[in-house]
């Protein structure tokens, strides 16, 4: 009799063993399932994630959100930011262009587009893109500001080396705002 219930505990041991559940969240994590009220938004996560200088994460949580959302604005300005970070110029400057398609008064892919453009040594285009960021932001961001100022005298003096290319800023648009994403 005793045989037979260590027999019966193991086997339901066993049992409850096979039932439980490794199933995967929908972030890739093991756990419970995530209703959709509950989902963190893709750009959110990918925005932190960029201020944390993870840019590599914020990139997958772009896709993420792309794959949410669809290719707006937004999220086509920010995977190129990403990408930009990543020092991925041409596919930067490819999402970038193709956010301005979609939105041409979207400040923050104004501004991105002007980094790349800039450290392409490609000045006129840079001031251009940053000029027209800085008056479709009332010039309320001291950022795309200095990124102006750096292009006109880059334009102007042709001694700047290239070196000197890190003080450009990427800005994004969280919860209405203009942002500051990281300074090198």
């Amino acid at each position: 009799m005793i045989r037979m219930t260590g027999v019966a505990l193991g086997l339901l041991c066993l049992f409850a063993a096979c039932q439980r559940d490794d199933s995967f969240t929908p972030d890739g994590l093991p756990g419970r399932d995530i209703a959709v009220h509950e989902a963190v938004d893709g750009l959110a996560v990918g925005h932190r994630l960029m201020a944390a200088g993870e840019y590599d994460l914020a990139l997958r949580a772009y896709f993420r959100a792309a794959a949410e959302q669809g290719p707006g604005v937004d999220v086509l300005s920010a995977i190129g930011s990403a990408n930009l970070r990543l020092g991925r110029l041409g596919q930067a400057e490819s999402l970038l262009r193709r956010a301005l398609d979609t939105d041409p008064s979207f400040v923050p892919a104004l501004n991105n587009l002007g980094v790349v453009m800039a450290e392409r040594a490609r000045w006129g285009e840079a001031r251009h893109l940053f000029q027209t960021a800085f008056a479709l932001d009332s010039g309320r961001s001291g950022e795309i500001r200095e990124n102006l100022r750096l292009a006109i005298a880059n334009l102007e003096d042709s001694d700047y080396t290239v070196e000197n290319n890190y003080n450009f800023a990427l800005v994004r648009r969280g919860n209405g705002r203009f942002l500051l994403l990281s300074t090198l």
